[in-house]
């Protein structure tokens, strides 16, 4: 019993000793953990007094770099702003030194003008004096005149201006006689500078461009289907052709307008093939216009390469090439522009051959001169200077880009061969038949000559004939000499060149008819 309490007392005892070791351990580790926690606060507290620090010395840094900065475009603006008021300040005073000037030279100027004014004044009076003495010995002469002539002043005046007029147009006549047989006589001689200069100048564009192509159909029905529902069909044709459809009230046919004349042949193409075919609805149509384009693509570089085969020229760009195939769907003043073109070459081959000169560059220069009008670009150039860049960017001759160029005087001419070319366009534009006019243009042309020929002394009649090429005056042989004639025959080619635009030359003839009648009884 006493050993059970004994051992009670020991684990009592033992718990408690062990409690308040544990209790001991325990404070000794807070106390521990403690002083960490306050290290380490103070550890922090004194990293973030640092940080402050820094903190604060880099916002000082800045506000004085941003205040030295403030200063220094403070100083500079107004350094610039004193500057500029000292010139400012010498200018006014060299305006001020040189009004004052002014003001002195004025005044200098009004003194001597005065003087001036005022020896005038005394002069006039001389002279309206003598003024009036002249005047009174002139009466007294032309009263002597009067008596000794029995004419008055007027009528010696109107007599002497005849005899001067009648003197004057003989001799101008018989000088320009003179001149022009000595041109005659000289021509041989001059024949290469009279070929370069003058022929050039016989011809003037005067027409519009063709910008519409007429599709024929076989009744109006068919009208309908190309229209098709809520005319969807046309609106498909022109979206694919990029041409405008016009079907109006013409009888049996289709009006396709579009500046563009290969996107009319194929408009034109596209329909006559829907036509025949009898399927018209937008996918057919796309489908067919596709087809026609790659065709008539096709066809521009056969055509083309044929050309320049006929003509015997080499060494063509591919590009150029492609040009030259466009030029037979485009007209120029009614005239099919690769038929003119070709025409062209020819001339300038035999040309240049007749004057010595490179007829194979000649020939080039010729087929190219016009190919700024089928440039796929269309920038707001004349077609000589965009066809020059273009043979330019594909390396052609020098002297043939020139030529190009220069067709149409819009660069100077540095090669024999520009003024050739120049030439033979306007020959081959300007012969009968190669271009056409719009009838009102073309009728107001002739009644715009004949009236001109009308408007001289002594004209009864005249006649425009030969499409406008030709004139023919009648005159009053009562009125008229054989002499007036001649005169008269080169005055109205000289007023027809001064007052009108033509193509080619037009001949004017003057008839002087007397007619002798008697009656035998």
């Amino acid at each position: 019993m006493d050993n059970i309490i004994y051992t009670i007392a020991l684990l009592v005892l033992g718990g408690v000793i062990g409690l308040l070791v544990s209790r001991f351990l325990l404070k000794r580790s807070v106390d521990k953990k403690k002083n960490e926690a306050e290290d380490k606060a103070a550890l922090i507290v004194k990293e973030a007094e640092l940080t402050a620090e820094n903190i604060k010395k880099d916002r000082i840094l800045e506000a004085k770099e941003k205040y030295l900065k403030l200063k220094a475009e403070f100083e500079e603006e107004s350094n610039r702003k004193k500057n500029q008021i000292i010139a400012n300040e010498q200018k006014l005073k060299k305006r001020d030194e040189q009004l004052n000037k002014q003001i002195s030279q004025n005044k200098r100027a009004e003194a001597e003008l005065d003087s001036m004014k005022e020896n005038v004044a005394a002069q006039m009076d001389i002279l309206k004096k003598r003024k009036e003495d002249m005047d009174k010995i002139k009466e007294q002469q032309i009263s002597i005149l009067e008596k000794v002539s029995n004419l008055t002043a007027d009528e010696a005046r109107n007599q002497l201006m005849e005899t001067l007029k009648d003197e004057a147009r003989t001799h101008a006549s018989s000088h320009i006689k003179e001149i022009i047989e000595e041109a005659k006589l000289t021509s041989a001689k001059e024949a290469k500078k009279i070929v370069l200069q003058t022929i050039q100048r016989t011809a003037t564009e005067h027409a519009i461009e063709n910008c519409v192509s007429i599709f024929n159909i076989e009744s109006d029905d068919i009208k309908g289907k190309i229209i098709g529902r809520e005319g969807r069909n046309i609106r498909a044709l022109e979206a694919a052709t990029g041409v405008e459809i016009i079907v109006d009230d013409t009888p049996e046919a289709i009006i396709i307008s579009g500046f563009d004349p290969v996107r009319r042949e194929i408009a034109r193409l596209s329909l006559h093939r829907l036509v025949q075919d009898g399927r018209i609805h937008p996918a057919r149509i796309e489908e067919i216009v596709g087809k026609t384009t790659k065709n008539i693509e096709e066809e521009i570089v056969e055509i083309g390469e044929r050309t320049v085969i006929d003509l015997g020229i080499h060494g063509l760009h591919p590009e150029l090439i492609k040009m030259v195939g466009r030029m037979r769907f485009r007209s120029s003043y009614g005239q099919n522009l690769l038929q003119h073109s070709r025409e062209v070459a020819k001339l300038c081959a035999t040309l240049a051959s007749e004057l010595g000169l490179n007829a194979k560059l000649a020939k080039r220069a010729g087929l190219l001169h016009d190919i700024g009008k089928v440039s796929p670009e269309e920038p707001e150039l004349p077609h000589a200077i965009l066809g020059m860049e273009l043979a330019k960017k594909y390396k052609e001759n020098k002297e043939v880009c020139n030529a190009i160029g220069a067709h149409h005087d819009e660069v100077e001419m540095t090669s024999l061969i520009s003024p050739i070319v120049q030439a033979c366009d306007a020959i081959s534009g300007s012969r009968p038949g190669a271009r056409r006019e719009i009838m009102e243009s073309y009728i107001k042309r002739l009644k715009d000559l004949e009236a001109l020929a009308l408007s001289f002394d002594g004209v009864n009649k005249c006649y425009a004939i030969q499409a406008g090429r030709e004139l023919r005056v009648l005159v009053d042989a009562d009125h008229v000499t054989d002499k007036q004639s001649e005169d008269l025959s080169f005055h109205i080619s000289q007023k027809i060149e001064k007052d009108m635009q033509y193509p080619g030359q037009i001949k004017v003839t003057v008839i002087r008819e007397t007619r002798s009648v008697a009656f035998a009884k």
